[in-house]
């Protein structure tokens, strides 16, 4: 079978890791290139993109590494505009870039809600904004933005500003879809639930366990119906789905990879 992404560029944001292992970004980066893709691989901390890079095997040389806070709209447009004149085009964008806060509306400062704006869901707004004009030039393009089963329903903690922020990826993503589908864009959500990535033992163990590792990931799969933890690259093997001409026929909507934990009731 031809590769999937063969003759095709892609952008994707977040594509480092915080730590050893499959994170969203470095595993939907390297599963684009391994398909034949040449990948634009943004990360705000180009150390990270290497060992996204070294996994890469053979692929490798089909990814550029690119220094960008997708937080700015100068930095996004400086980067859409290096990756046009690296590769001539962007036919594939995926906005895996993001991160949790705790808290309610109480317990929330005000600066780390605005933080969580802007990490979460202005930085899909800006790659949008600069990406679409190339997409909608040549009347062909995927979006797939990555949000989080947070954004549809309670998953076990207080976090106010990463759910509103996800539920806001969701609704933008379908607003996108069905603005520019006459013009041959499609625009899909991959919504992950309890994965083990790098950044559950990085960052989440100390914000809910106290850096207890191990309280943790039985907390989150206790929530599993499947019984076990997806990673990172299970939230590929949708990305990429949907980023395809496998996926031709879908947009607007979102594929939720949580094990089943959604379709539970309490």
């Amino acid at each position: 079978m031809k590769p999937r992404f063969e003759n095709k560029v892609a952008i994707v944001t977040g594509a480092g890791c915080v730590g050893e292992g499959w994170g969203n970004g470095r595993a939907i980066a390297v599963g684009i290139a391994q398909e034949g893709g040449c990948v634009f691989a943004v990360d705000r901390d180009l150390e990270r993109v290497q060992q996204t890079i070294a996994l890469a095997g053979e692929a490798a040389e089909r990814i550029t590494p690119w220094a960008c806070d997708v937080t700015r709209s100068d930095s996004v447009a400086a980067m859409v505009a290096a990756c046009i004149e690296t590769y001539g085009t962007v036919d594939v964008l995926v906005n895996n870039v993001g991160g949790s806060a705790a808290g309610g509306p109480v317990e929330l400062a005000e600066e780390v809600w605005d933080a969580q704006i802007d990490v979460n869901l202005k930085s899909v707004f800006l790659t949008c904004k600069h990406v679409l004009p190339t997409m909608l030039e040549k009347r062909h393009g995927a979006i797939v933005n990555i949000a989080s089963t947070s954004g549809m329903r309670w998953t076990g903690s207080a976090q106010v500003a990463y759910a509103a922020t996800k539920a806001g990826v969701i609704q933008l993503s379908r607003v996108v879809a069905v603005q520019h589908a006459s013009r041959g864009i499609r625009v899909n959500t991959v919504v992950p639930g309890q994965l083990h990535t790098p950044m559950v033992e990085v960052r989440l163990a100390t914000q809910r366990t106290g850096g207890d590792v191990d309280a943790l990931l039985a907390q989150r799969l206790s929530r599993i119906p499947l019984g076990f933890m997806g990673d990172g690259r299970d939230t590929a093997n949708a990305a990429l789905f949907l980023a395809s001409d496998d996926a031709r026929f879908v947009t607007g909507t979102e594929l939720v990879v949580d094990g089943g934990m959604t379709a539970r009731c309490d």
